[in-house]
């Protein structure tokens, strides 16, 4: 179970306060989060595409790429996060990811107090295949929405709840989140 400390605005905070006013790489970020805790390592990329980073030129894709990696060794259960050397050295102007973060803080604190251990089941095997799936797909298809700007974002949004869900254990989260998968579904099928 979850200490109070262990939430979205403080796993945030962590990184925005972490060293000096250098660049910040990704391998730094997956060291101040943790290798083993799969979960935020989603929700991190996908913060980041619901904020201005998203209309950075590639950023989605590498974004997706991060997403894909991460929860396919979820879904395979894989016990350490492994990434590439070229996507653990990637860096950004530690300035620019502090007021991107800054911006989506009413958004953690709002999820931080409504999340809590619910529908637990959801959030065990079998069931936990479905979001970790989702998270795959997502990661798959981001590169192909490069070419609309911000267009990311819903698809971001969606992987952050489920990343939330699955770190909180809150299963009316993950089912909150799977909702506009589900639309976009009925969408595909009724255009079909």
């Amino acid at each position: 179970m979850r200490t109070r400390s262990e939430n979205l605005m403080s796993m945030l905070k962590r990184i925005e306060e972490a060293g000096n006013d250098g660049p910040i790489t990704v391998h730094e970020i997956v060291h101040l989060i943790g290798k083993v805790s799969f979960a935020p390592l989603l929700i991190v990329p996908a913060i980041a595409l619901v904020s201005p980073l998203s209309g950075i030129p590639l950023f989605s894709s590498t974004m997706g790429m991060i997403i894909f990696l991460v929860s396919i060794q979820m879904l395979l259960r894989r016990n350490h996060l492994w990434l590439p050397q070229w996507i653990l050295r990637l860096e950004a102007k530690r300035s620019l990811v502090r007021i991107a973060f800054e911006k989506v803080h009413p958004v953690a604190g709002w999820l931080d107090r409504r999340t809590q251990t619910r529908l637990i089941a959801i959030t065990r095997q079998p069931f936990v295949i479905i979001p970790q799936t989702l998270c795959v797909v997502s990661g798959l298809f981001l590169p192909l929405l490069e070419l609309v700007p911000f267009s990311s974002s819903l698809i971001g949004l969606s992987v952050a709840l489920l990343g939330l869900g699955m770190f909180a254990r809150d299963g009316v989260i993950l089912v909150l989140a799977i909702v506009p998968y589900l639309l976009i579904g009925g969408l595909i099928t009724k255009i079909i």
